[in-house]
């Protein structure tokens, strides 16, 4: 019984602290507020047109949105398969200096996809050779494309050749 009771409270406490994390101003939100960054994000899965998508050698039909399915808080994600590899866009209002400093993201270096500025990295770890990631900064913070070889498969190219590739279609369609 008090196991119930405690439990009911902490279900109590922690609903009230939910809706405690909601701005009740009056006005319009600042820049700086959680509702506004949230819907200010790019969403790629309605974003990045089904043409664009085919020039960069997935198919618009295996669309996944999230992470398998899975929405995460602070972004919008939508990836696409191909037959050697898939595509993943990110968008987020995290900026590219978090990600620098983020344990295990390592190799950055400036370069340029389809003339527009970015900076590629890769993930430490097994899957290293497999992907590749260029993040482009954006109004709501950054966007991130990523190439991801499919790992069942032999003879794969490098994923930032891949991404460089993929690029010249899917990167004129993400926002400035």
């Amino acid at each position: 019984m008090s196991r119930r009771i405690t439990l009911v409270l902490l279900i109590g406490v922690l609903a009230a602290g939910v809706v405690g994390c909601g701005d009740t101003s009056s006005g319009t939100p600042t820049a700086g507020s959680s509702t506004t960054a949230a819907q200010a994000l790019f969403n790629p899965c309605t974003g990045v047109p089904d043409e664009a998508l085919r020039k960069a050698g997935v198919d618009p039909a295996t669309e996944e949105k999230g992470i398998a399915g899975v929405d995460q808080s602070g972004w919008e994600i939508c990836r696409w398969k191909g037959s050697r590899y898939s595509m993943t866009v990110f968008s987020t209002g995290r900026t590219v200096a978090e990600f620098e400093k983020k344990p295990g993201n390592v190799e950055f270096q400036d370069i340029t996809v389809a003339g527009r500025d970015g900076r590629q990295f890769r993930v430490e770890g097994a899957s290293k050779g497999l992907l590749c990631d260029v993040l482009f900064s954006a109004p709501q913070g950054v966007i991130q494309l990523r190439v991801s070889n499919l790992a069942g498969l032999d003879h794969h190219e490098d994923p930032c050749t891949t991404l460089y590739r993929v690029g010249e279609s899917i990167v004129p369609v993400l926002p400035r």
